[in-house]
């Protein structure tokens, strides 16, 4: 892979240490998760360490789980958009139904977005082919609340990412390494690693195509 398209691709990179310890690159930044059984990995991670360039390494929140179900994920996401009171932020492959097609989390959606004028939720597709389909829950209720959810596509210039993760406001996130598979990380207050997946999801959204250019893209 280039150099070029590694410096972007912020939610695909994972390497084993000889400890079995799985490095996480964001941006820059190195988050350690233990690699062990699935019942250790259910548990709030209380020593992970985020270290930031240039500066001294943040310790944890004290909030952080590894996640390795579909469940695990389905719920901590579903917490993680309640948690929000502003801005929900979501990258996605393809609205993965079983996550955000379940009706609690469109209930979250539309009570975040029907209680405050001011909160929004943004979506950006990774692969609106798989996602532009008529039967797809979420896309339904976007489709209906289009001035309070915003949902766009990935340009294809830009360098595929295989990651998907939930941000909500600027503190609380789920994030997963390949969106193929349930591994990943839930943190309820991570505003240092929460802020470098923001500002991907804002640099590929600036460059991100609008639901009409994408129907226009898949005829």
């Amino acid at each position: 892979m280039a150099q070029g398209c590694l410096k972007r691709d912020v939610v695909s990179t994972g390497l084993y240490d000889a400890n079995g310890t799985i490095k996480l690159k964001v941006r820059g930044v190195g988050v350690k998760l233990m690699a062990g059984n699935t019942e250790e990995r259910s548990k709030p991670a209380a020593t992970d360490k985020v270290s930031v360039p240039g500066s001294e390494a943040s310790m944890g929140s004290g909030t952080r789980t590894i996640l390795s179900t579909m469940p695990e994920v389905r719920d901590a996401s579903l917490k993680v958009a309640k948690s929000a009171q502003r801005l929900l932020s979501i990258f996605t492959q393809d609205l993965e139904p079983l996550v955000y097609g379940e009706e609690p989390f469109l209930e979250a959606i539309k009570r975040l977005v029907l209680a405050r004028s001011y909160a929004k939720v943004r979506v950006l597709l990774a692969d609106p082919s798989r996602a532009m389909v008529d039967n797809n829950r979420f896309l339904a209720l976007a489709r209906r609340l289009t001035s309070c959810i915003d949902l766009r596509a990935m340009s294809p210039d830009y360098p595929a990412s295989a990651g998907a993760f939930i941000i909500a406001d600027d503190k609380a996130l789920v994030y997963r390494l390949q969106a193929d598979r349930w591994d990943g990380i839930s943190d309820m207050n991570d505003p240092a690693v929460v802020r470098r997946y923001l500002n991907f999801f804002d640099e590929v959204w600036q460059t991100s195509m609008q639901e009409s250019q994408m129907r226009q893209m898949l005829m």
